[in-house]
């Protein structure tokens, strides 16, 4: 009996070991087929072999919520639960807000991509107004509830380039995979001081307008850094919001 069991055991590895071979291999072997896209796709509109959606430029915003380890092995898991929870609301209702389609919770951390001719200025407007978010409504509720010091803090990244989408995962769980510059710096910025709430790359700062550009009294709102991490490459970060109601 205990023989039978240990063999069938192999045998189930092998199995599973022939299928990922199987996969490798016609991933590997298997030409791409690629369309231009128009919308954001969902994960059923591309099928699971080498099928995939190109946009020509899109723009990823990452919203990110800072120290969140932290967070979670020092407060109640209640505090933390709705610390989660609202700023994920406010960021992925402003992302939508602003013509934005969110492809991903991640943990503590929303993406969201934009594709319209003013997407830059969208995303860039979508930050600030989440900054404005997180400090004037989140953390205001927070505080007539909870009796503490804490603060939210959050980073944002945001980045603009040619980005791919591609379905990726096993039948019955799957979703997108996004391939593209904008989709990996994006994320890379949020690990950079939540003392600059928000991030973004000079491609994505040599097409905003003014509005995104200047605060009240006509000042550039934006810092230029050389980052030194990614190949000297030059960034930009500001503390600003934007006010809504």
């Amino acid at each position: 009996m205990i023989l039978r069991k240990y063999r069938q055991g192999v045998g189930l590895n092998v199995s599973v070991a022939d299928d990922i071979k199987k996969n490798s291999s016609e991933t590997f072997g298997t030409k791409w087929t690629v369309r231009d896209g128009q919308v954001v796709p969902e994960a059923g509109d591309l099928k699971l072999s080498n099928h995939a959606v190109r946009f020509e430029k899109a723009t990823v915003l990452y919203a990110d919520l800072d120290q969140s380890t932290a967070l979670v092995e020092k407060k109640k898991w209640q505090f933390s639960g709705e610390i989660y929870k609202t700023f994920l609301y406010a960021a992925s209702r402003l992302i939508r807000n602003h013509g934005g389609k969110i492809v991903s919770y991640d943990g503590d951390r929303v993406m969201g991509i934009f594709i319209s001719k003013s997407q830059r200025n969208d995303a860039v407007s979508c930050a600030l107004k989440i900054n404005y978010a997180v400090k004037n409504y989140v953390q205001a509720e927070m505080k007539k509830h909870w009796s503490t010091a804490f603060k939210i803090r959050h980073v944002i990244g945001i980045d603009t380039s040619e980005i791919r989408a591609a379905r990726t995962g096993v039948r019955g769980d799957n979703d997108l995979v996004w391939i593209g510059p904008a989709a990996n710096l994006a994320a890379k910025l949020t690990s950079l001081s939540a003392d600059n709430a928000t991030w973004i790359t000079k491609r994505v700062y040599d097409g905003l307008n003014e509005p995104q550009k200047l605060g009240p009294q006509g000042e550039n709102i934006w810092r230029r850094w050389i980052w030194n991490q990614h190949n000297d490459q030059e960034i930009y970060s500001s503390t600003y919001w934007r006010e809504f109601s």
